[in-house]
């Protein structure tokens, strides 16, 4: 059957189509010039297995910018893939088509599908939605799948941006794990990468101006977003968007780094990006949420589009990297690196009280200036700012790989945990944190060339060196770097493990189960010496109530006693004994060392739904 194949080459004044897995012996097709820089060729893929590639002005094979699968690496040709014929159901087997998950309700996963299981793949990471649905999150975000060199990789080097790494199984095995997680109730966003694409088998730039020395990012030249032949770039990375979310069926997508993303002209891409996913919304039913990654601490971001362009960029969520790093030195007491500015006593007080930024217009001694603005929560509601305690970047950005759980006590954890869902911000988990998960998470890459794989090297010891984050740093090539990241699914059940999945568990499901305005708002929080070293903290909004102890020196037997607000015991983890008769009580409060108990209660009419 004859498929029409396309290629945007602006400055290619020949270029053939070459069919088959081969280059060198391929059937060759010339291909005629359209407008706008576009050639086509009409010609049937069967006899190849679909496998095809381009050739401009006579040169080397190269792989289609827009390539769904590249089966055979990303230095190969590629293999066209017809996403119509997907079976999907995207129901489970007691419910009605997929309605979906709206941010309001998000309660994240992050995964990554490489190290999720043993095998890596989503096939397997299927066999685990199980547990994800019994945890009682809402949301699974996967880290990027976009084809890259190699096996084994974080997922942001990635060069093929329109295809799935054939490691994990591919397009099939992508569209078969949604359709699985739709089924258990969960939504799946992907993290995308769309302001960078890896060192290794990047050939846009030979086949079009898809990046500008106009800016410069961390990673060299921008994605050409505003310079000459713009327009097709954002019409590339547009289009990968509507196909994400349309033809896999995902409910959202995860923006990296989009800070880097330089564009200068009046609308930004990701106020399109943002108008796209609405448009795709509404016509299909189904919610589909861009959330943003950005250090800028600008609620802008997430502030709604206006007519006339008065208004935000009109993303749905935004990380809120502020609250992780108030959390971590609270938990901790690291304060080196960019851990510094949280070492202030108000950081954690500012993003469990009121704010998800603590820089809102606010010195940063990291930066040496004034960064971000202030948020106002009737304009970008709480649950825009997606709040953690553990993300790839935090704990695969340590020079070990350690997870925070490794350098405290598992009370400690549970208090971080409480911290996190009970607060008005959407909840992000990263991999195995519900059980506390033994295993690190390591930074590892599979690159052929060693040049590469040397500077790499050498560039993560010196960026630990100079933030005073010392240790030994596992060699990223190295395969035991893998296997030592990849959780063990032995564990959730054994001692030790076991409460602080049941800990979670409670948490989430009350969360799941309550009305957002029951959970929203706000907070009162106090925080104080106990008197024996260690502190005190209670943080109290529209709900619900928490009470921690972290520290502490010798005590009576029955704990520091802590006044506590009426409510019934949601959870408690450590030594916690409460004064009072029955579980819907009001009294007090003991705790031990590193102790932590949550209270719920019902919220009045009043309470504002959003």
């Amino acid at each position: 059957m004859s498929h029409t194949f396309s290629l945007w080459a602006p400055a290619a004044t020949a270029v053939d189509l070459l069919l088959g897995a081969d280059p060198q012996r391929a059937e060759r097709v010339p291909m005629t010039a359209t407008t706008g820089g576009w050639w086509e060729a009409a010609a049937d893929p069967a006899p190849h297995d679909g496998r095809y590639a381009f050739s401009l002005d006579g040169g080397t094979a190269l792989p289609d910018p827009r390539s769904r699968h590249q089966p055979d690496g990303v230095h190969a040709p590629s293999r066209l893939v017809d996403t119509g014929a997907f079976g999907w159901r995207d129901a489970g087997p007691d419910a009605g088509p997929w309605q979906g998950v709206p941010m309001e309700r998000a309660a994240v996963y992050e995964l990554h599908v490489g190290t999720f299981t043993t095998e890596g793949t989503f096939d397997a990471a299927v066999q685990r939605l199980a547990h994800l649905a019994d945890l009682g999150v809402t949301v699974v975000e996967v880290m990027p799948v976009a084809a890259f060199p190699g096996a084994h990789g974080w997922g942001y080097d990635g060069v093929a941006p329109y295809a799935v790494h054939e490691p994990y199984g591919g397009p099939e095995a992508f569209a078969r794990f949604v359709d699985a997680a739709h089924g258990h109730g969960l939504a799946v966003w992907l993290d995308v990468v769309h302001n960078h694409l890896g060192p290794s088998g990047n050939y846009l730039g030979q086949v079009g101006p898809y990046f500008t020395d106009r800016h410069h990012t961390p990673w060299g030249e921008a994605v050409n977003l505003d310079g000459p032949g713009s327009d097709e770039v954002r019409s590339y990375l547009l289009d990968n968007v509507a196909m994400w979310l349309e033809d896999y069926h995902l409910d959202g997508l995860r923006l990296d780094a989009v800070h880097e993303l330089h564009d200068e002209r009046a609308t930004h891409l990701l106020e399109e990006m943002a108008a796209l996913a609405d448009e795709i919304a509404a016509r299909t039913g189904i919610p589909r949420s861009l959330v943003a990654e950005s250090d800028r601490n600008d609620p802008a971001t997430v502030t709604a589009r206006a007519r006339g362009g008065a208004g935000g960029l009109g993303l749905h969520g935004q990380w809120a990297d502020d609250v992780h790093h108030a959390l971590h030195v609270l938990l901790t007491g690291e304060d080196q690196g960019y851990y510094a500015d949280f070492a202030d006593p108000r950081a954690a007080t500012t993003v469990l009280g009121h704010s998800p930024f603590f820089h809102d217009g606010t010195y940063s001694t990291f930066r040496g200036r004034v960064h971000g603005r202030a948020v106002d929560l009737e304009v970008t509601p709480p649950w825009r700012y997606v709040a953690s305690l553990q993300t790839h970047d935090q704990v695969g950005n340590r020079a070990t790989g350690d997870r925070i759980h490794h350098g405290i006590s598992p009370g400690r954890h549970a208090i971080g945990a409480a911290l996190l869902l009970t607060a008005a911000w959407t909840p992000m988990l990263f991999m195995g944190e519900e059980w506390g998960a033994s295993t690190p998470w390591q930074y590892f890459t599979d690159h052929e060339e060693e040049w590469l794989a040397e500077s790499i090297r050498q560039g993560r010891q010196a960026e630990f060196a100079a933030h005073g984050w010392g240790g030994t740093v596992p060699d990223p090539q190295d395969a035991g770097t893998v296997a030592a990241s990849t959780l063990d699914w032995t564990e959730p059940g054994r001692s030790g493990h076991a409460g602080m999945l049941a800990f979670y568990r409670d948490l989430l499901r009350w969360r799941r189960d309550t009305p957002v305005q029951r959970r929203d708002g706000a907070a009162d929080v106090l925080r104080g010496p106990d008197g024996t070293g260690g502190e005190v903290l209670a943080v109290t909004r529209p709900g619900v109530a928490l009470l921690a102890r972290l520290g502490g020196g010798p005590d009576p037997a029955d704990g520091f006693a802590l006044p506590m607000p009426e409510g019934e015991v949601l959870a408690s983890y450590g030594q916690v004994r409460i004064e009072a008769g029955g579980r819907q009580t009001s009294g007090t409060a003991r705790l031990g060392p590193d102790s932590v108990v949550v209270l719920v209660a019902d919220v009045g009419e009043g309470s504002p739904a959003r």
